[in-house]
């Protein structure tokens, strides 16, 4: 079957995409969002539309007249805390919250593919899904979507999802066979000492010093004890102790995450992380406490199913503007589901100039919206490929 774009399709894209951005809502929060999205689905030849599951999260079934695989085509729904920079009239109104990470243009993306599939049930070969997730930003969507039976009724055969990125310029499509993206895992050291007079730290015992030498110390794990072979990184992103400059505390609290690709690897952070505690405070005559959470797994991507990607993607942009990419040490928590059944997660360039060339997760993040076009027809490739 061949794919006709309807000639409006790219304003419309726009504007739906606009939308979302204006009325960001924060993880497991998307209450507007979803009631927007079943609005939407609700209108079109669906065959079943599921509604609150994994919170707020929708899933869409259209069921195809000739045999096929059973796909779903995935969308993130969430924003973030942060409070947007940029000028454009599309600007967020929601004051603190903002779609930074391009999840607007990912539900864009798939409402559209919905609309554009809805009718042709009779040409499409297996069923396809359209689920909107929410909760990725670190609150577990994915994962409570699957306890909600997400990939079951209908037992879901692969998955495919996508991740528009200001990382690569429009135009390109970056894939890569196994773990593409890092696990992020989450650890949290209390070191306790002895509160005392800051101009008398003799009569202290400091936890400050030791957290600030605990910093540096984890770095050496990863650049003295991992393969360079094995990307790996241990990050400290908080640090709180002290209410006053002439006062020594009694406790400091280290708040941080752990990126890896290798499971084994992964496995072994926490002993090495407490180990090297362990070492410190014995040294320095302070007690701590030590938890570790295992949060999400790496994204592996099935070889057999990003092939699939691969042929829609020299259809769509050429092969020349298909690239092999590297790992990415963000996390992803589509990990889930691609755990439990095979399935690919790619990248759309959306860098298109200095405007939306920001970092994700950046105040001044902005897609170049050439990009939800590329988008949108992928979608409609994979949807349609067997």
């Amino acid at each position: 079957m061949k794919v006709l774009v309807d000639p409006d399709i790219a304003a419309r894209l726009r504007l739906v995409r606009r939308r979302f951005h204006r009325h960001p809502e924060l993880s497991l929060q998307e209450y507007e969002t979803a009631a927007f999205l079943a609005e939407e689905l609700g209108r079109l030849d669906l065959d079943e539309l599921r509604t609150g599951i994994g919170g707020t999260g929708l899933l869409g079934t259209l069921k195809g007249k000739r045999p096929g695989p059973t796909t779903l085509l995935r969308a993130d729904m969430d924003a973030l805390p942060v409070t947007e920079r940029n000028e454009a009239e599309y600007r967020s109104a929601n004051a603190g919250v903002m779609h930074a990470c391009g999840h607007d243009g990912h539900m864009s993306v798939l409402l559209e593919a919905s609309r554009w599939f809805a009718p042709r049930r009779a040409e499409l070969a297996g069923t396809l899904v359209f689920c909107f997730q929410p909760g990725e930003e670190g609150r577990d969507g994915n994962r409570r979507m699957i306890l909600d039976g997400a990939l079951e009724n209908p037992h879901i055969d692969r998955t495919f999802a996508l991740h528009l990125y200001s990382g690569l310029d429009v135009g390109l499509v970056g894939v890569r066979d196994g773990a593409f993206f890092a696990s992020a895992d989450l650890f949290t050291v209390e070191i306790r000492g002895k509160g005392g007079h800051g101009g008398m730290p003799e009569g202290a015992v400091d936890p400050v010093v030791g957290a600030a030498q605990l910093v540096g110390l984890l770095q050496t794990i990863v650049s003295r004890e991992i393969p360079p072979k094995h990307p790996a990184v241990v990050t400290v992103g908080r640090i709180s102790a002290g209410t006053a400059s002439s006062v020594i505390p009694e406790n400091a609290e280290l708040v941080g995450t752990v990126r890896c690709l290798n499971t084994d690897i992964r496995r072994s952070m926490p002993e090495r992380i407490e180990r090297i505690v362990r070492g410190l405070c014995q040294a320095l005559r302070l007690e701590y406490s030590f938890s570790y959470e295992d949060a999400c797994p790496p994204t592996v991507n099935d070889s057999a199913v990003n092939d699939v990607v691969r042929r829609v993607g020299r259809k769509i942009v050429g092969a020349e503007n298909l690239v092999e990419h590297d790992v990415v040490m963000w996390s992803e928590d589509m990990a889930f589901m691609q755990e439990q059944r095979p399935g690919a997660y790619f990248l759309v360039g959306a860098r298109g100039g200095e405007s939306t060339a920001y970092p994700h997760h950046n105040a001044h993040f902005d897609l170049d919206e050439r990009a939800l076009d590329i988008a949108y027809r992928m979608m409609l490739g994979i949807g349609l490929e067997n």
